[in-house]
């Protein structure tokens, strides 16, 4: 499971940003995971839940936001947010497309007390 090692290092990234801004607790925490990312929300969950506890992170809420696929259209310049995992344009169905959101995870909020 490699929720384990991105929780570690979100973990990580919460405890530096609440020291670089002299706080003594983190409050909330808010990623957004990408549909394609290969995250596992509940699993994330379940680690954060898990590894927070020796942390600056032990009572903070985490809120996960899903980020579905966000594409563009090289043919006719359409943006399309995909509700399902068909890779072609909503406009004009060519599968000339980039991906513009929706493959990673990111680290969007922090509240620190």
């Amino acid at each position: 499971m490699h929720e384990y090692s991105i929780v570690q290092s979100l973990l990580n990234s919460c405890e530096e940003n609440a020291e670089q801004n002299n706080a003594t607790k983190v409050i909330k925490v808010v990623v957004k995971i990408g549909v394609m990312s290969g995250v596992e929300p509940d699993l994330l969950q379940t680690a954060f839940d898990t590894f927070k506890e020796q942390t600056m992170c032990h009572d903070a809420e985490f809120i996960i936001n899903i980020q579905p696929v966000v594409i563009k259209c090289n043919d006719c310049g359409e943006e399309s947010t995909l509700k399902k995992n068909e890779y072609a344009c909503l406009k004009c169905e060519s599968v000339n497309i980039d991906i513009l959101d929706g493959e990673e995870m990111y680290l969007m909020q922090l509240e620190l007390e």
